[in-house]
């Protein structure tokens, strides 16, 4: 099984904790390290991560984190309650398909290069969506019925390792997070575990300052 990411590449490094979660083996295979084209070849939406099995590749992170749970049952990441899995599922997918996809790299630059935004402009538009975002996952904790150490269970699992990529993105991209201690209480448990600690980007081998 190889992992083909970045080291600086959120939804990567959602992959990684839920394989260090999981206690799965897998290469980590740099996409820089690939030779020119080979990566278009082997994933035609030339997005970030893919997962490789046998050569059968699996790309969007949301898929390889239903295979993953799908096919190693244990530990599970998401919650036996049907009603805390799709709290947990919506919680995640916030982040995903609202505050990551369209703060991303491809889209700020787009704002900036092919509408002529200036700078400033783009920082308002990614701090809004980013802001809006971070207060819904805020309220949501804050509103749960039951208090759980991890989002939604005792356990660190599927929202957490959406959530807390998401958080250093917010960091690098300027946002206050003070705002949020519902948030950062979770992040504050997360960041001790090894299975986070082993998925940051500065711990990948491609990770500019260990080149």
């Amino acid at each position: 099984m190889r992992l083909l990411s970045r080291w600086q590449n959120s939804a990567g490094e959602r992959v990684r904790i839920a394989l260090n979660l999981k206690a799965i083996p897998y290469t980590y295979l740099p996409v820089g390290s690939l030779a020119p084209g080979e990566y278009l070849r082997l994933n035609p939406q030339g997005l970030l991560p893919a997962l490789d099995i046998g050569g059968q590749i699996i790309p969007q992170s949301s898929a390889i984190l239903d295979y993953l749970e799908e096919s190693h049952a244990l530990p599970a990441l998401l919650p036996k309650d049907p009603l805390l899995r799709a709290q947990a599922r919506g919680f995640a997918g916030l982040i995903a398909s609202e505050m990551h996809s369209i703060t991303v790299q491809r889209v700020r630059r787009f704002l900036q290069t092919d509408l002529e935004l200036n700078s400033e402009k783009v920082q308002q538009w990614v701090l809004h969506w980013l802001t809006s975002g971070l207060k819904a996952l805020e309220e949501t904790l804050r509103d749960r019925h039951e208090h759980f150490a991890f989002c939604f269970s005792d356990e660190p699992g599927w929202a957490n390792l959406h959530l807390i990529p998401q958080l250093s993105n917010a960091r690098r991209l300027g946002c206050d997070l003070s705002a949020y201690p519902e948030l950062l209480a979770v992040e504050a448990k997360c960041v001790e575990l090894p299975a986070f600690r082993l998925a940051r980007p500065e711990a990948q081998p491609d990770f500019p300052s260990a080149i």
